[in-house]
């Protein structure tokens, strides 16, 4: 929530002109403009990453998926991955993909246009 701790952007991760959205629910559709800002264009894709992944990552990658997003899951290195966390991606992963793919940052630079 704006304004708690943990609240702000690193100021070196932030792009210039990125929108900015408050969420009040776990996931990042729910009661805000996430929707409205979300380009669709031809190809595009959805690239999600976060701390919880099993909470709040795994819900909006839902979400996305449900409007239609194409959407990648960008792994990150946790210390210590729990179990709720690696079950999440395994969720991503089963039935071909049916929430979206799973990839780390090396691959998903390298296969950029």
């Amino acid at each position: 929530m704006r304004g708690e701790p943990g609240w702000e952007i690193i100021p070196s991760r932030a792009a210039p002109g990125e929108p900015i959205i408050d969420k009040p629910g776990k996931g990042s559709f729910c009661a805000t403009t996430s929707n409205c800002c979300c380009a669709r264009a031809a190809g595009a894709i959805s690239v999600l990453s976060g701390i919880t992944t099993d909470v709040c990552v795994h819900t909006t990658m839902r979400e996305a998926n449900d409007r239609g997003f194409e959407c990648v899951l960008l792994e990150t290195v946790a210390p210590r991955p729990t179990l709720q966390s690696l079950a999440a991606v395994k969720m991503i992963k089963m039935q071909g993909g049916v929430f979206g793919a799973v990839s780390n940052s090396r691959a998903l630079v390298e296969n950029l246009p």
